[in-house]
């Protein structure tokens, strides 16, 4: 298959961001490049070719064409410091996933640069993707990336736990830390909560961090329904032991995880500075406080980064003022109710959609795509990297959520 020409819309925004869309080895991409004073960060998200069937193959396109995309703007797979692979079947298709993965990255490992992966079970909304994959890379405009692998000791002797380990990057004065994949042992999610936090403590410690540098964290449960609340009392308690103020922006949301033993599983992005690291609160008139139902993480968070300003919302849903779900079983108003979340997050920071560098929806009814899409759209909620999957929600009657980031210039 021959690379296809890149094409595309090209948009700056005030955030010194510039978007594509490239068409290459049968892929699509939509990537949003940020130009910082440090460096480019570039987020991207692939979808497979549509004339190719199987996994392995659907995998190996998009890392070419990943590959490819990264290239033109002056890095590579090197650059990338987390990738995030939503899977229609994850059991039937991880390995030959994997198989494609390990010969896109082999030298990579051979340098042993390890990215943080998060592999889960969320089937996009494109039926004709195996899956579909999402990729922050990272390309310092001075001296070379500054990057090093953490590894802890496993949690439980299960395959994947042996793998647990995150990847620590220097920019400027900033220390960044990404890690996905992570888990905690025990018989429920109370217990597996408090191990798989308390893996990341000990991953970050070895950093030379702590908790409270937590900016961000991704949650999924096999069984929402059943684990949520576990979750939320064992975050809560987790949190309170560590004095963690203010609590990061987080999601928390149904998938399922590679290994059978485990219910749950982690990701977390940390950033420690050698200079006062200034954290905003993001709230709106329109959201209540999730601290206020139990749930320990803040709606967004604003963080002064050296490179940029990045905007952390939480996942966003048809939530009101007061903590209720509104418009009961109606995807439009939901959606409406949920993107005016958002975007008067984003307001109250002088940002807008057009700062958006990257997005997640879930959606609870994969026979709801046609509809989500196109309210998306009406809103003039894209142009940025998107992942669309299909995903049970923290509530039985909310039918969408989104997360977002959005970026402006960092202080002058």
């Amino acid at each position: 298959m021959k690379p296809g020409p890149v094409a595309a819309q090209t948009t700056a925004s005030p955030s010194r961001s510039v978007a594509k869309t490239i068409e290459t080895h049968g892929c699509s991409i939509v990537l949003r490049r940020v130009e910082g004073p440090a460096a480019r960060e570039i987020f991207l998200h692939c979808q497979p070719p549509a004339d190719v069937a199987d996994p392995g193959p659907q995998a190996a396109a998009m890392y070419r064409a990943i590959l490819g995309a990264l290239e033109a703007e002056g890095g590579g797979l090197g650059s990338v410091v987390a990738e995030t692979a939503f899977l229609r079947d994850l059991p039937s298709n991880l390995e030959s996933v994997r198989a494609a993965r390990r010969t896109a990255f082999a030298a990579c490992d051979a340098a042993g640069h390890h990215p943080a992966t998060l592999e889960i079970g969320q089937p996009p909304l494109n039926e004709r993707a195996c899956l579909e994959i999402s990729i922050q890379a990272l390309v310092p405009l001075g001296s070379p990336l500054q990057r090093s692998t953490v590894a802890a000791a496993p949690p439980c002797n299960c395959a994947e736990c042996t793998n647990s380990r995150g990847l620590r990057i220097q920019v400027g004065d900033e220390v960044r830390f990404h890690a996905g994949g992570l888990y905690g042992p025990g018989d429920g999610a109370y217990e597996q909560t408090l191990g798989m936090f308390g893996l990341a403590e000990e991953l970050l410690q070895r950093a030379g961090m702590e908790f409270r540098d937590v900016v961000r964290t991704w949650i999924h449960m096999r069984d929402i329904d059943r684990d949520y609340g576990a979750l939320n009392r064992a975050r809560r308690a987790f949190f309170a032991a560590r004095g963690i103020e203010p609590a990061p922006a987080s999601t928390g949301i149904g998938g399922g995880p590679v290994p059978g033993a485990h219910d749950l599983c982690l990701g977390i992005y940390a950033v420690k500075a050698g200079r006062p690291l200034v954290k905003t609160v993001m709230t709106s008139p329109t959201l209540n406080e999730a601290s206020e139902y139990g749930a320990d993480f803040v709606r967004g968070l604003r963080l002064q980064e050296a490179n940029k300003a990045a905007l952390l919302v939480s996942g966003t849903a048809s939530i009101d003022e007061h903590g209720r779900t509104v418009h009961l079983d109606d995807l439009e108003a939901q959606a409406d109710r949920m993107l005016v979340n958002i975007a008067a997050l984003l307001e109250r920071q002088g940002a807008s959609f057009a700062d958006v560098v990257h997005a997640i929806t879930y959606l609870r009814h994969a026979a709801d795509a046609e509809r989500i899409r196109a309210k998306l759209r009406k809103a003039g909620f894209g142009g940025f990297p998107h992942a669309l999957v299909v995903a049970p929600i923290c509530r039985p009657d909310l039918l969408c959520e989104t997360e977002a980031l959005a970026v402006l210039p960092p202080p002058v």
